[in-house]
């Protein structure tokens, strides 16, 4: 009865051997995906910091060149440029205009009215 019992403990032993190795393949698997999972969100933080820093870069540009149209154009509290801008605009018309009439009335053919 001793073998029987002993040739029943090698089954156990050799079959918790191979569940030892199963899980120890397991875990190693386990490890490697953890690992690409870590790198991956390492690599899309760098991705993140690198796309918040444009964004910022491009947020201190536009701010910086709105300062100076709003400099150029004189733009704020009690300014008058954009009036002026708007008025010199409508004066030019005006007068290229009124020229374009004076000119053709000048350079016109006189018509016969009597035939």
């Amino acid at each position: 009865m001793s073998s029987s019992r002993a040739h029943v403990e090698d089954t156990y032993e050799l079959q918790n051997d191979q569940r030892l190795d199963e899980l120890h393949s397991k875990i190693r698997t386990l490890r490697g995906i953890t690992t690409d999972i870590h790198n991956d969100v390492e690599s899309q933080n760098l991705m993140i910091d690198d796309t918040r820093n444009r964004f910022s870069s491009f947020g201190n540009s536009l701010a910086q060149t709105s300062r100076r149209a709003g400099q150029a154009f004189g733009i704020g509290q009690g300014s008058l440029k954009p009036w002026r801008i708007a008025m010199l605009i409508v004066a030019l018309f005006l007068a290229f205009w009124i020229s374009s009439k004076i000119l053709s009335w000048w350079w016109s053919s006189p018509v016969d009215v009597g035939a």
